[in-house]
């Protein structure tokens, strides 16, 4: 499906979002081999920046990163203003079932970056972490900077990732004292297999059929890792031109890892003598 949809609970002054990714979230994790747990860890990070670069109102890009000690010791999820995204995780070590997220973070710190392109500028923040995961950390998250109360609900297969996120606007409490609590209630009763089975309006009206709701028309989100050659030719020109030679005679061809978006880039006798020729 790989869309995310608005709503509104007009009469509660709640409103929300739907995300269901199948396509995109496969070419996110083809051969990564990731675990299931850090499959659900980059499925939240990557549910949350899609959920914050929704509705971004200039051209420019939101990025979510976590870099630390732990055995994952980098978490990124880059999602454009048109919803285009990409990310990886890179692990220094097994993660078993029975770690706790901080040994698998270690110390890493949460940072979020809004690039703008119109600008050229770029505004970062770091997230304070919550001890009871990602999701607890960016419900604090929400409420902090948005000042508005928010649930989440993430969840991933090796098919798809979905996720709720509900959010209590200000006038909510006037609408109806015992709204929030449960329009939450209700959505608690969600299920793995729900939110990753059922499309956004059958779900919503499966779990809010006693409520008036609005659904918006769904944007689509999509997969892109575009490949910047030019900055993995400046790696080979930053070897030395005798260095980059002499590693091309010994294995035939260079090739560089883009961990990013898991290829590899193959640089022959042609391209080696276009680097040099260029850059002198």
């Amino acid at each position: 499906m790989n869309t995310i949809n608005r709503f509104l609970f007009k009469d509660l002054d709640i409103r929300g979002q739907h995300l269901s990714l199948d396509d995109a979230w496969q070419d996110m994790i083809q051969n990564r081999g990731y675990s299931l747990l850090v499959r659900q860890l980059f499925g939240e990070l990557s549910a949350l920046a899609i959920f914050l670069a929704n509705g971004i109102k200039h051209q420019g890009k939101l990025t979510l990163q976590i870099q630390g000690d732990g055995i994952v010791n980098l978490l990124f999820v880059e999602v454009t203003n048109d919803l285009k995204i990409r990310g990886m995780v890179r692990t220094e070590g097994v993660v078993k079932e029975d770690n706790s997220l901080d040994e698998i973070l270690g110390e890493g710190q949460i940072v979020a970056t809004l690039y703008n392109a119109q600008t050229d500028h770029s505004f970062q923040s770091l997230v304070p972490r919550n001890a009871n995961g990602l999701i607890a950390t960016f419900e604090d998250y929400f409420s902090q900077s948005e000042q508005l109360d928010s649930t989440l609900w993430v969840s991933s297969t090796q098919d798809n990732l979905s996720a709720i996120l509900l959010q209590k606007l200000p006038e909510a409490d006037q609408h109806d004292s015992e709204g929030w609590h449960r329009v939450g209630a209700l959505a608690d009763t969600v299920t793995d297999e729900e939110l990753n089975n059922l499309e956004a309006e059958t779900l919503l009206h499966r779990l809010f059929h006693e409520e008036t709701l609005e659904l918006f028309d769904a944007d689509l989100v999509s997969y892109e890792c575009a490949q910047n050659k030019e900055r993995f030719e400046k790696i080979i020109f930053d070897l030395g031109e005798q260095d980059a030679r002499d590693l091309l005679e010994e294995q035939g061809e260079i090739s560089i890892h883009n961990e990013i978006c898991n290829e590899h880039l193959f640089f022959n006798q042609e391209d080696i003598d276009r680097i040099f020729t260029a850059k002198t």
